[in-house]
């Protein structure tokens, strides 16, 4: 009950209360935790608008013409436009659940409830980062061992080779360096999330911490 004491404390410093009740710093705790939970929203919302605009500079690229082109070449656009709906429209959700999060917490009237929230808005959260990290590595990896593969094979063949077959020794390496750079990549990504979001959650946990002395 220590923190509890300080929080306390510190609420009578900057309020000139001679005493706060639990209901009162409840109030504060369900505050902070409503900001907390829309600024998670936000951030997510400027990820996507970010992916978007980035995504919409480079298509007036050519070196975004010349993938397309390779990518209809291969006969996977359909594949590929397919994997970019599914993409949006998970991410899509996460979203709309943030922001129905956000409304839920807004509202919940009871320590138990607002306690209840925090834990889903958490476990949310993660499952959300989980899978952008899950989605990029394993994209990252397919379509890599993809270009290798087709690569190789039209080299070949322009060298004259006819049925031309990918040795499994070089297909074994490209997708061991394929692997070791989307890990890089991935932790990386998992680093820019830790600063997004993690400090969200870490406030966040040390509400929840808060909230459960209140309910005992």
């Amino acid at each position: 009950m220590e923190e509890l004491d300080l929080l306390k404390k510190d609420w009578k410093r900057n309020h000139a209360f001679s005493q706060v009740s639990e209901p009162e710093i409840y109030k504060m705790l369900h505050k902070k935790s409503s900001s907390i939970v829309k600024w998670i929203f936000i951030v997510s919302v400027c990820e996507l608008a970010l992916g978007f605009v980035l995504s919409l500079i480079t298509s007036f690229t050519k070196y975004d013409a010349q993938n397309i082109e390779m990518i209809k070449k291969w006969g996977i656009y359909n594949y590929y436009t397919a994997v970019n709906v599914i993409l949006y429209a998970v991410i899509l959700y996460f979203i709309y659940r943030f922001y129905m999060m956000y409304r839920r917490i807004s509202v919940v009237e009871n320590t138990k409830n607002l306690i209840a929230s925090i834990l889903k808005t958490r476990k949310v959260v993660k499952q959300y980062i989980a899978f952008n990290l899950a989605a990029f590595a394993f994209l990252f990896i397919g379509f890599g061992s993809y270009v290798l593969h087709h690569g190789y094979m039209e080299l070949k063949i322009k060298n004259g080779v006819e049925h031309p077959e990918v040795p499994m020794k070089l297909m074994l390496e490209g997708l061991g360096i394929l692997i070791v750079v989307a890990a890089i990549m991935t932790f990386g990504i998992w680093g820019i999330y830790r600063l997004a979001y993690g400090l969200l959650l870490k406030k966040l946990f040390r509400n929840y911490e808060e909230l459960k002395k209140i309910d005992l």
